[in-house]
């Protein structure tokens, strides 16, 4: 008898609804996306083109900080490929050599196989966006910029109308 009411306890705890409710009762609601005739997303499509902009060769943007407080420019530059956050790297932190759990990584020099549990970036990097931004500008000349508190962060492939700018990056003399 203990037997069948384990049997039935376990066959309706199996097959009933598990579906996410809140606290007031209310369930996961669900949407349909649309898709094109390659099943990608509008949101898919966006990520891809920025990609494929992000990583083309000889491309020029511009770098605009702007004051959330006046509206001001702070800071214009180009942009030479692309503005790269500081927590980007080329190797994953952390990486292991026992077992073959995780992604197979090898390292330039050694003829050994490491692992690790980081996955590699859409852009081909590991890490994620950290406490500043760097870029090489037109002129290729490095810029890093550490944002702080009342600075709006805009990048565009085309230039801006702007009036003013307080520090124009672009300024610089060339040795």
């Amino acid at each position: 008898m203990v037997a069948i009411s384990l049997i039935a306890m376990f066959s309706v705890s199996c097959t009933g609804d598990h579906s996410a409710v809140s606290s007031s009762g209310v369930k996961k609601a669900v949407a349909t996306v649309k898709t094109d005739l390659n099943g990608n997303s509008v949101e898919q499509k966006a990520i891809m083109e920025r990609i494929k902009r992000d990583n083309d060769p000889g491309s020029i943007k511009h770098l605009y900080i702007i004051s959330a407080y006046s509206g001001q420019v702070i800071i214009y530059s180009t942009v030479k490929g692309k503005v790269t956050s500081s927590g980007k790297r080329l190797n994953p932190s952390q990486a292991r050599d026992a077992n073959g759990f995780g992604f197979r990584i090898e390292f330039p020099g050694s003829s050994s196989y490491f692992y690790t549990d980081e996955v590699l970036g859409d852009d081909g990097a590991y890490g994620s966006s950290s406490e500043y931004i760097f870029w090489i500008d037109s002129k290729g000349v490095y810029h890093q910029h550490y944002p702080s508190g009342g600075q709006i962060i805009h990048i565009s492939d085309q230039p801006l109308a702007i009036k003013n700018v307080i520090i124009n990056m672009e300024a610089t003399d060339e040795k």
